[in-house]
């Protein structure tokens, strides 16, 4: 079973010697930064500043690849912005350096090349970059702005008064913003002391260097608050307080803290970056990488030369320190979300930064996962531990009975709606299945896209549900005790969730709030290039028999062959292999032999055409009807539109030819015949 272990050295390395540390900040005042502003307007609101510009239209996906240690941030740069606003290097580098946007900038994936690009296309001309947003910025991208050194600035107020050709100067001593251009000084919204000493110290390498030697010499210790203090914090807060390096550390919303990783996945995408990062912070052969996982789950199907080249940068990292299966997984082994949990590295109390937004599906399963980039995770195989800012505490409750039809994805897509505009507001969500009703499958969904709900992290705190599931895999003992919410614990917001109102939803372009009841949507007759199930966020046994159980009733009425290409991807190997076996609930066939029935055909395990990488990506003008977690623009594919449902609805859309539930197919649901 998978547990914290302290620092192991590499053969015939020397342990670096923490004698004279220092915790000195910064190498002197920095000079005040003046440029022009740089505003992103919204096209549909005139006037108004664009809310809402997400990391994938910062560096689309095909940029997202590094094919060398030594040229890692290249595409990057030229990928910056590269359809939102074509001549983004261009304008920099003619002293337009202060990067204007609305609310909830750089929400979305984890991917550090956002910030890294945008910082390096100032960096060649010689030029800072400065981010000045609204409210909500995405928390991956401003904890990577900051590991970086890119200065990042909310404040709405300036915002709200900028206009094109204004000159601003900020100060980063004080982090004091001026408009020049209309005499307006504004003091934006403040740093903890933590982030701050991180900012002045120079970035995430320069701490990381600075706290190796140390982080070798400690072994990782986690206690477990006792039952009388457990009673005032929220299971999130119960895991980080167990997990705290400094042990008299205040836990409590705002507060920053170092925290002990039981696992530090990446992915092929995201391992060179990390890879870098470990090497510059402990030299790259004194220690092996702590808590190191890879998966091939991104880049590997697509055929490039280029991806093979980041993929290998991975394979090598991992043959050199020994990292073998189930820590490395090869391509079509399996996407790390499904992956890692199925082979037993994710388990109840964890506490695991990944890098990769949906992280957060580990709190299906009672562990805290965020989503980190990839220095956040190469100063973690470095330390053991990582900088953890908690956020405010939030619970959503569900309580009542599920409605026919209604899975996980219903679930998260109707709170999506419900939260509207504003989302979660980045606080940490505590999920409270009243009535025991919601599978690992489902509870997978509704955590893994507290990405997309702006979320720190969704938590289910383990209970029966938990425990049979780890028990039906074999694992009877498991490492933490058992926890639950305690009785006073705090929240910010705490709110109600009918699941009786709750029907099966479609969420339109561009964003997961835009669901709909997909009865209304299918009234208007939605037609679709394609139908696929699969990804991180629906790509289990159980969401797959939920789509094949449709199909087979479906067949029986005379649907017999899918009217557009209808495509599965697995969310592992094993699923992969599993759904080859028959199924009593099936009548003996096989998932995938009910899916080929009707002429579906089955990929590989992989990420890729959810984020418009490899041939079942979206050309320009086409549309699917998709499992998948996100519909942003472009994401599926440049010029594409992704529209998102459960795997039962995508599998009656595929067979109807428009999208709409099962209900339009003329099956009538029963609960031991279609649930799962």
């Amino acid at each position: 079973m998978h547990t914290i272990h302290p620092a192991r050295l590499r053969p015939g390395a020397t342990p670096p010697s923490s004698a004279g540390e220092s915790a000195r900040t910064g190498a002197g005042r920095e000079h005040t930064i003046h440029g022009g502003a740089l505003i992103f307007w919204d096209p549909r609101r005139p006037g108004e500043k664009l809310d809402a510009i997400d990391t994938d239209q910062i560096t689309p996906a095909a940029d997202c690849v590094s094919e060398s240690l030594e040229r890692l941030d290249e595409r990057w740069k030229a990928g910056s912005f590269r359809h939102l606003m074509p001549n983004f290097r261009e304008r920099v580098h003619r002293g337009e350096t202060f990067v204007i946007a609305g609310d909830r900038f750089a929400i979305g994936s984890s991917r550090e090349m956002s910030p890294a690009g945008m910082k390096g296309v100032a960096d060649e001309a010689g030029l800072q970059l400065v981010v000045v947003c609204g409210n909500n910025m995405g928390d991956i991208f401003r904890r990577n702005a900051l590991n970086l050194g890119l200065h990042v600035v909310q404040c709405p107020e300036a915002v709200a008064d900028a206009r094109d050709g204004d000159r601003f100067a900020f100060d980063p001593e004080t982090r004091a913003l001026v408009n020049e251009t209309r005499s307006k000084r504004y003091e934006p919204a403040p740093l903890t002391p933590k982030e701050d000493e991180i900012r002045r110290s120079g970035g995430i390498l320069t701490v990381g260097r600075r706290e190796f030697a140390r982080s070798i010499e400690t072994r990782p210790t986690i206690e477990w608050p006792d039952r009388e203090l457990a009673r005032g914090m929220t299971s999130t807060e119960q895991v980080v307080w167990a997990h705290r390096v400094d042990k008299d550390a205040a836990v409590r919303p705002g507060a920053t803290l170092r925290v002990y990783a039981d696992l530090l996945p990446a992915s092929d995408g995201t391992a060179p970056f990390a890879i870098h990062t470990f090497n510059q912070i402990s030299g790259g052969d004194t220690i092996f990488p702590r808590q190191a996982a890879i998966a091939n789950d991104h880049f590997v199907f697509t055929g490039q030369d280029a991806d093979e080249r980041q993929t290998s940068i991975g394979r090598e990292f991992a043959r050199r320190h020994g990292l073998e299966k189930p820590y490395y997984a090869t391509p079509g082994d399996g996407i790390f979300h499904f992956y890692f949990p199925e082979q037993g590295l994710v388990t109840p109390g964890q506490f695991i930064p990944g890098a990769d937004s949906h992280s957060r599906a580990y709190g299906a399963y009672g562990a805290v996962g965020i989503g980190v980039g990839s220095t956040t995770l190469g100063f973690g195989w470095s330390t053991g531990y990582v900088y953890f800012t908690l956020p405010k505490q939030r619970r959503v409750v569900f309580e009542g009975r599920l409605q026919p039809w209604v899975s996980g994805k219903d679930v998260v897509l109707a709170l999506l709606k419900h939260w509207g505009t504003r989302q979660s507001q980045g606080m940490s969500v505590e999920f409270v299945d009243r009535e025991r009703q919601l599978p690992i499958a489902y509870r997978n969904t509704i955590a893994n896209m507290m990405a997309e709900g702006e979320a720190m992290n969704g938590m289910f705190a383990p209970d029966e549900i938990t425990d049979a599931w780890y028990r039906s895999k074999g694992m009877r003992e498991l490492p933490y005790p058992a926890f639950q919410p305690g009785a006073d614990a705090s929240y910010e917001i705490d709110e109600t969730l009918d699941l009786s109102s709750v029907t099966p939803m479609i969420a339109k372009p561009f964003s997961p709030g835009n669901a709909y009841h997909a009865d209304e949507v299918a009234r208007e007759r939605l037609t679709f290039d394609k139908a696929m199930i699969g990804s991180c966020t629906n790509g289990g046994y159980d969401d797959l028999l939920s789509a094949a159980l449709v199909i087979r009733a479906a067949r029986a009425l005379g649907f017999t062959k899918a009217a557009k290409p209808f495509i599965v991807f697995p969310g592992s190997g094993g699923v992969k292999q599993r759904i080859e076996t028959p199924d009593p609930r099936l009548g003996g066939e096989s998932i995938a032999e009910v899916f080929r029935s009707v002429e579906g055909v089955i990929r590989q395990s992989w990420c890729g055409p959810c984020f418009g990488q490899g041939p079942d990506s979206l050309a320009r003008g086409e549309r699917a009807i998709t499992s998948f977690n996100r519909n942003w623009q472009n994401r599926m594919g440049v010029g594409g539109e992704g529209y998102l449902a459960s795997p039962a609805v995508v599998a009656a859309s595929a067979l109807l030819g428009y999208m709409g539930p099962p209900g339009q197919l003329g099956l009538t649901w029963e609960a031991e015949r279609f649930g799962v």
